[in-house]
């Protein structure tokens, strides 16, 4: 006889493998290295140095902190799921037990079923034998109905303890990276106000140099006058100076040459044309219309400042960008530069088209949109605006990836 909860245990245990997939996914988030002890520059050169090295494992953290958070996500839906696969299990538990007290006082009360009755009303030993047979056969249903009921409701609660499980771990991770986060932030605002006070006094020290330098070609023009006057002075006054030749008297002078005309000056060079202005960002061209909407909205937001994990209106990161713009053509995309590096289809370079996403750094942890010539749209990093910028100047090119078209 076929069970009615079998299609149940089914569900939970797909829920279970589920599971297994989001806890496989969990293991794969590799520990984050301890933030490294702030270092004192010497030089504002150092100081910038430090602040876009910082800026740079900020970026890393970020899509580190997205992707956690997008496992947190997945999670917590999980368990969610399997809360509501518990709740399922258990009412079709009540429900079978339910069934079986009701078919098990059918069958002791009934005077067809009854076993005392059967024993005693059974025309032959055959008939006590089926009678006796079809009773076993009840009592065996009835038991697997509460076994398997019980069984799901078993399975459904390990998924969903594990669920739970699965969704503080990513928590935890949350909480571990936003904490890294905090401290680069720290750092890369320690390093900022070190450069701003290290610009200054380099600033400082260079006027004294200067001025220094100028107080001592003051001093050493002043020791040569003093130095010639003293000369001067040395001479004994008074004395006759000795009597001088008679000067030879002056040849006539030549009569000088009538002066030239004075050549007329030239005209003045007419104004130099005024510096061409900056050529716009190339207009996008070729790709699907899904990828030429996701090139226009990045662009639109250019200027746009650059912020840890924000995916829009107003501000953005790298991933952020990149799920926003595509969000506006319709295509779901998740905020995290490595996994948004494993949709879509492969492209080489050579053949990149507007609205591809292009990926950097091994592991990937930056991504920007392409926009033709060279050129791609990107969040670049703490402190720098949404730009247009070639893809040559990230260095570290990874991959790209055809989400459309």
């Amino acid at each position: 006889m076929a069970s009615s909860l079998s299609p149940a245990h089914r569900r939970i245990t797909g829920r279970r493998a589920l599971l297994a997939l989001v806890a496989a996914g969990g293991v794969a988030l590799t520990p984050l290295p301890a933030s490294a002890e702030p270092h004192r520059p010497a030089t504002s050169q150092e100081a910038a140095e430090l602040i876009a090295a910082r800026a740079h494992d900020l970026e890393v953290l970020t899509e580190r902190f997205n992707e956690t958070r997008e496992q947190l996500k997945a999670t917590q839906a999980a368990a969610d799921a399997a809360a509501e696969e518990l709740t399922a299990a258990q009412a079709a538990l009540t429900e079978a037990q339910d069934r079986v007290r009701t078919v098990a006082r059918s069958a002791w009360t009934s005077d067809r079923l009854g076993t005392v009755e059967a024993m005693l009303t059974s025309g032959s030993p055959t008939e006590l034998v089926d009678r006796m047979g079809m009773l076993d056969t009840i009592a065996a249903h009835n038991n697997g109905v509460l076994g398997e009921a019980q069984s799901a409701g078993e399975d459904a609660e390990r998924a969903r303890a594990a669920a739970e499980e699965a969704a503080a771990d990513a928590q935890t991770q949350v909480e571990r990276v936003d904490a890294q986060r905090a401290r680069l932030d720290e750092q890369i605002a320690s390093y900022q106000a070190q450069y701003e006070r290290l610009s200054a006094e380099e600033q400082r020290a260079s006027r004294a140099a200067a001025e220094r330098h100028a107080a001592e070609e003051a001093a050493a023009a002043q020791a040569a006058e003093t130095a010639a006057e003293a000369a001067e002075a040395a001479e004994a006054p008074g004395a006759a100076p000795a009597p001088r030749a008679a000067a030879p008297a002056p040849a006539p002078a030549a009569a000088a040459p009538a002066p030239a005309p004075a050549a007329a000056a030239p005209a003045p060079a007419p104004a130099a044309p005024p510096p061409p202005a900056p050529p716009a960002p190339p207009a996008p061209s070729g790709g699907s219309a899904a990828a030429q909407t996701a090139v226009s909205t990045a662009m639109a937001q250019i200027g746009d400042p650059y912020v840890w994990a924000a995916a829009g209106p107003n501000a953005f990161d790298c991933s952020g960008l990149v799920q926003y713009a595509y969000a506006a053509a319709g295509i779901s995309l998740p905020h995290s530069s490595r996994m948004q590096s494993t949709m879509g289809t492969p492209v080489s370079r050579s053949a990149l088209q507007p609205g591809d996403l292009v990926f950097f750094y091994s592991p990937v942890s930056h991504v920007g949109i392409y926009i033709g010539n060279g050129q791609m749209v990107h969040a670049a990093t703490s402190g720098v605006p949404v730009k247009v910028a070639s893809v040559d100047s990230m260095g570290g090119y990874n991959s790209a990836r055809r989400i459309a078209g």
